[in-house]
């Protein structure tokens, strides 16, 4: 939240009106008009924004320039294997070989090889060596492959269950595999975005009014937030047209627009009493706040927004479209601020204050003044366990490992989560462990003599496909699949190992190192891992560097300093090792039951990237609001090291209520997503939650006071040669 004012000419008359209202936007001029075209949108917006959910993807988390993405194309397009699986259990009373469990099976195969949506189908009837029998015998299974993208798959996989699921005749199916799952999270995450929703609309107006002391003033900023609600997911839908977008943006962006709508309306808000409070009449104070203000909103939302574009530095369109979805939603929260709220005060005008604004009291008086004053009497022996705490809260992300989602993100009462959990404790093969192998330029014989080196490898179950159907090193079977059109063999080498765990890695490391006879392409979840960790790699040092340097480069804009956009730097970045830390603690390793989410042994990868981007980004919309602060404060004083002991002093005491409601609604916010049944989802909030807590307490109020008063003058230290570049391009308060 910022909390600058951007320098601009002094204001004619205080009482004139035509001075407060003249250049300070259509809204406060014009307000009944913004106000009627805004309620025209909102119901547009709505009818758009409900059409979003059945838009949305819950994939997305692939590089599509990766090997196993390769694989996957070549599989699709030349055997039949469509890259989206959707599973079916069979349990009958008498067993899966029995006739009930056989007719069920048959029918199921049958009529999704009658249908176009499917590609390859295998069963435990019609594929008896396949290991698809659990067991002990009571339950056969169904593995089919959905046709189209990820969207188009779960869609299809919804319709195949509704018809092929259910009991009949003593017969249980139920269904699972990556498809149902995917449908599963995309209702899952629609469902708690109502119930998030639900919760902090409602406590975050309540809030609203204890700060502001007046209902007339909490339903600005809470108006703001509905209409950025109801903004976002029309957003979204427009997004949707032009590319895939990620089930998570719907609740990751419009928290975040409900979030920034808030924060930028307290901002207006507080300038707006602030002058009130100075003697100003209503209309020379209103055209103040919006036009201090009204920069301090567009400068913060360029911060928050360039953050996001960081996302764009991955491969995998999960990240991408939530930084496209995340920049527009900035945009328009920064829209609302400048037109909405304008118009709504310029209305409500005195109304919004339950009585007139006494004097401040003086600056010294206050709590947060004190504290900082405290901070900086003795800033090692504060600094210090300060930074051993967020250390030792980070120390866990050492251990981070990450994975792709299947279906132990769902609440353990989820179909798909069910059947995950029969097929990883109960079959000698795990259908999501195979590691699917793409070989051209191999002769059949030298095919044949690979397929039997691998299926003599420790863990391998078996080797099937263009060779023949081999296990422990011989031939059993006839080959099952074909040449493609391209030249190319198909090899599935199946195993029980979890493709997530330390031993499905090892096995994908064993098979690719056994020599083969022509060039391979490997496929599967094991190597799709390995492929997102590895682009999640590249990306990284893209998006630090970019935020970095446009972070760096903006806040040396504003402060006129080196050094004050490198302490902010890095102290965020401590802040965020810290939250990282506390999801690996939680999350991967199940401390606190895991919050209640089944423990994985690790985090969904994309995670931790796209918590970076969006917490570095509202840590830094703080940090704006703060170096604003000081920097006013130093530069009308003597600019002595006492005088830098003031103005951070000054500037934290004149910032501490805004930025502590601003926090404090801002976690409620996110405390919203951290409700959702959905693991990945749940952790972003708390992630979140935590990333903003920790900026507004630890960093703010023990760590930036210790560390500026360590610095002294130097804070604002600038090389002689670039003053006068300076000068001219830095952004004055």
């Amino acid at each position: 939240m910022t909390g600058l004012s951007i320098e601009s000419r002094p204001e004619s008359g205080a009482g004139a009106p035509a001075g407060g209202v003249r250049g300070t936007g259509f809204g406060v001029r014009k307000p009944r008009v913004v106000l009627a075209v805004a309620g025209v949108l909102f119901v547009l917006c709505g009818a758009l924004g409900a059409l979003v959910p059945d838009r949305l993807s819950a994939g997305g988390f692939l590089d599509p320039e990766a090997e196993s993405s390769h694989a996957a194309a070549v599989l699709a397009r030349e055997h039949g294997l469509a890259p989206m699986q959707l599973l079916f259990t069979v349990d009958a009373p008498d067993g899966a070989a029995g006739p009930a469990a056989r007719a069920a099976g048959e029918r199921i195969v049958a009529g999704l090889r009658a249908d176009d949506r499917v590609g390859a189908v295998a069963s435990a009837w019609t594929d008896p060596t396949a290991g698809l029998v659990s067991r002990d015998g009571r339950t056969g299974l169904v593995v089919a492959g959905l046709r189209g993208d990820d969207n188009t798959a779960q869609h299809s996989a919804r319709d195949l269950v509704e018809r092929f699921g259910g009991e009949r005749d003593g017969v249980t199916v139920a269904a699972g595999g990556q498809a149902v799952a995917f449908d599963e999270i995309n209702a899952g995450a629609t469902r708690d975005l109502a119930i998030a929703e639900g919760i902090a609309v409602p406590l975050t107006f309540l809030l609203l009014i204890w700060f502001l002391r007046s209902a007339v003033a909490a339903a600005v900023p809470a108006l703001a937030g509905v209409l950025a609600i109801v903004g976002t997911t029309a957003v979204l839908f427009l997004i949707t047209l032009v590319t895939e977008l990620s089930v998570f943006a719907l609740n990751i962006a419009t928290a975040l627009g409900l979030a920034l709508a808030i924060d930028y309306s307290l901002l207006l808000i507080g300038r707006y009493r602030e002058e009130i409070a100075r003697g100003l009449p209503h209309a020379a104070a209103l055209g103040t706040a919006v036009r201090r203000g009204g920069r301090a909103v567009v400068f913060s939302g360029v911060i928050v927004a360039t953050a996001l574009v960081g996302l764009l530095a991955f491969p995998m369109a999960f990240l991408r479209s939530i930084g496209i979805a995340g920049v527009a939603v900035v945009a328009l929260s920064v829209l609302i601020t400048l037109t909405v709220v304008p118009a709504l005060l310029a209305l409500l005008g005195p109304r919004i204050n339950r009585r007139p604004l006494r004097e401040a009291a003086p600056v010294e008086s206050t709590r947060l003044y004190r504290i900082t004053r405290a901070v900086q009497r003795r800033p090692l022996l504060c600094a210090l366990p300060a930074l051993a705490v967020l250390l030792l809260a980070g120390a866990p992300v050492l251990d981070l490992r990450v994975g792709l989602p299947d279906d132990r993100v769902l609440p353990a009462t989820a179909g798909s989560h069910a059947v995950g959990d029969r097929i990883r404790d109960g079959f000698d093969r795990n259908a999501t462990g195979t590691v699917h192998l793409v070989v051209t330029g191999a002769e059949q014989a030298r095919l044949a003599e690979y397929a039997a080196r691998l299926s003599a490898l420790p863990d391998t179950a078996a080797v099937t496909g263009s060779a023949g159907v081999f296990v422990a090193g011989a031939g059993t079977g006839a080959p099952t699949g074909g040449i493609g059109a391209d030249g190319s063999a198909h090899l599935a080498v199946a195993s029980a190992l979890d493709p997530y765990s330390d031993a499905g890695r090892a096995h994908l490391a064993a098979v690719r190192a056994v020599p083969a006879p022509g060039t391979v392409s490997t496929g599967g979840l094991a190597q799709q891992t390995a492929d997102t960790a590895a682009g999640i790699a590249r990306g990284f040092p893209i998006a630090l560097a970019w935020i970095a340097l446009t972070t760096a480069v903006l806040l040396a804009l504003l402060t006129g300093s080196l050094l004050l956009p490198l302490k902010a730097l890095v102290l965020n970045t401590l802040s965020l090792a810290a939250t990282f830390g506390a999801l690996v603690w939680v999350f991967q390793q199940g401390h606190l039951g895991g919050l209640d989410t089944e423990v994985t042994g690790f985090v969904v990868a994309t995670i931790p990237m796209l918590l970076f981007c969006v917490a570095f980004g509202l840590s830094m919309d703080y940090e704006v609001f703060l170096l604003a602060r000081f920097t006013e404060e130093w530069e009308r004083s003597g600019r002595s090291a006492a005088d830098v002991d003031r103005a951070v002093a000054i500037g934290l005491a004149r910032s501490g209520r805004v930025v502590t409601a601003a926090a404090v609604l801002m976690a409620v916010v996110f405390a919203g997503i951290a409700t959702s049944g959905v693991a990945g989802i749940r952790a972003l909030g708390v992630g979140l939650v935590l990333a903003v807590l920790l900026d507004a307490t630890v960093v703010r109020v023990v760590l930036v006071p210790a560390v500026m008063r360590l610095a002294g003058t130097a804070n604002w230290w600038l090389p002689r040669a670039l003053v006068p570049l300076a000068e001219r391009a830095r952004l004055r308060e």
